[in-house]
């Protein structure tokens, strides 16, 4: 039990520690590795709860094929010397201000829910929820006309982005 307490506030500051390298590192080579790190953290989150085929996928499509994709773009466009945003403009301006709003509506949101199911245990849910088995069941049988309309979606995109 304080095994997973421990594994969830280590990888709750890797994935914090990982978002805010994205956003701080000047390097976009860096600020990519540093978006590895947050999507890894996250699918170790995943684990603890329970959900090993969202974890698997976080790590095999994110992890694995975008990040490669985004290393690729970063190694052919470089441009690690230039600067990441003009010197004035709107978004110098006006980002303090948003920054400042929102984090006031997260905590009157965090306020006001008063954390009441803090201390509860969660739903009960069958052995097999969530299982890779479970999913392509659901996939299989009910959600199939879904299923393959996102399939041939994706492979117009695909065929798209090559005829392009």
């Amino acid at each position: 039990m304080w095994f997973e307490q421990v594994l969830f506030f280590v990888a709750g500051i890797a994935a914090l520690a990982g978002a805010l390298g994205v956003v701080l590192v000047r390097n976009p080579f860096y600020s990519v590795l540093a978006l590895v790190m947050h999507l890894l953290a996250l699918a170790l989150l995943f684990l603890l709860l329970n959900a090993e085929f969202i974890a698997a996928a976080q790590v095999v499509v994110y992890a694995g094929a975008v990040m490669v994709l985004y290393i690729f773009v970063v190694a052919y466009v470089g441009g690690a010397d230039e600067p990441l945003r003009p010197e004035s403009g709107v978004v110098n301006s006006f980002g303090p201000l948003f920054a400042a709003a929102i984090g006031i509506e997260l905590s009157i949101a965090f306020i006001a829910s008063g954390l009441d199911a803090l201390d509860s245990r969660g739903p009960d849910v069958g052995a097999g929820f969530g299982s890779p088995e479970a999913i392509g069941q659901l996939l299989l049988t009910r959600f199939l006309i879904p299923f393959e309309a996102a399939s041939y979606l994706l492979l117009i995109a695909a065929v798209g982005a090559v005829v392009l």
